[in-house]
């Protein structure tokens, strides 16, 4: 069985925000792992991404939405340790 996860595994989007429910797998199924701005059709939209890139994305994201600095910090602080960039996969 696959497991599934609360935040997304490359940008830490909650999947339950996910207005599409989540990314999708190559073979056409939701995705558990990734959302649908992270991973369609069973890849990356943006492979060549870095987690460092992720996290400035993601602060970027966050105060757009009027979320203060050092709270997109905080939440950004721990997209290295999602799997996408922890080199652990999901099964």
């Amino acid at each position: 069985m696959k497991t599934s996860y609360r935040y997304c595994q490359s940008c830490g989007m909650p999947l339950s925000k996910d207005k599409r429910g989540g990314g999708s797998n190559a073979d056409g199924t939701r995705s558990r792992t990734y959302c649908s701005r992270c991973f369609i059709g069973g890849g990356f939209l943006d492979p060549q991404l870095t987690a460092e890139q992720m996290q400035a994305l993601v602060k970027e994201k966050l105060r757009e939405r009027g979320l203060p600095g050092f709270l997109g910090g905080i939440f950004a602080s721990r997209i290295p340790r999602l799997e996408r960039w922890s080199g652990k996969r999901a099964g």
